[in-house]
């Protein structure tokens, strides 16, 4: 797995940390924040955060509210299927266009965020789990070589983020799904559909546990 360490133009810096905590759950579904709140809490300009906030509503990630504050979106159950239709679009088929350009490399990568991942189950750290399931999904959907189909799923991932966070956080990480391992078999016999089924049901069995959320 590589260690290199990529200095980031800071707007670039500004966006990817919001980003992650709209992914990871830091900020919660109905949470309302301001230009100025965010900058003081990640010590960034106003100006990269105004443009990193900007760039996020406009991905869906965040929604505008009056008095010049946004919010993270309230995901309700028509948005959730939405969400999970296009997912099961996207993702299985990143997934196949990553079987045909699979490295030992990547494989490498794979490997050691799965096992990040089950080392935060057995820990039961929710926000080291999250961090390293959007790892080992989006490393596997950059090897596909298809940006256009990462973007949309990135964009689907930062609008289900924080309400996975609720369901960590009320299920706990012992009853999370992991179909990781079955997908890192198949990659490695080359099997780019198996590989699409799998991730396919790790899709449905996350977004399955977020309906629960919105039915309690």
């Amino acid at each position: 797995m590589s260690t290199k360490i990529i200095k980031l133009p800071e707007h670039l810096g500004v966006y990817q940390r919001i980003r992650n905590m709209i992914l990871f759950g830091t900020l919660v579904p109905g949470q309302a924040v301001t230009i100025q709140g965010l900058a003081e809490l990640i010590g960034a300009g106003m100006t990269p955060v105004r443009e990193a906030i900007r760039r996020l509503t406009a991905e869906g990630a965040l929604e505008a509210g009056g008095n010049r504050r946004v919010k993270i979106p309230e995901i309700t159950r028509g948005t959730l299927e939405e969400i999970a239709f296009a997912r099961l679009a996207v993702e299985p088929r990143l997934t196949e266009l990553a079987a045909r350009h699979m490295t030992d490399a990547c494989l490498a990568d794979l490997t050691a965020f799965d096992a990040e991942v089950d080392t935060a189950i057995a820990s039961g750290d929710i926000e080291r789990y999250l961090e390293f399931n959007y790892r080992f999904h989006f490393r596997l959907y950059e090897q596909a070589e298809a940006e256009v189909l990462r973007k949309i799923a990135l964009s689907l991932w930062l609008q289900v983020g924080p309400s996975l966070r609720i369901v960590c956080g009320r299920y706990a990480t012992a009853n999370l799904p992991d179909k990781r391992a079955e997908a890192l078999r198949a990659l490695r016999e080359g099997d780019g559909p198996r590989a699409a089924r799998a991730i396919a049901d790790d899709i449905r069995q996350g977004l399955g546990q977020v309906r629960l959320t919105l039915s309690s």
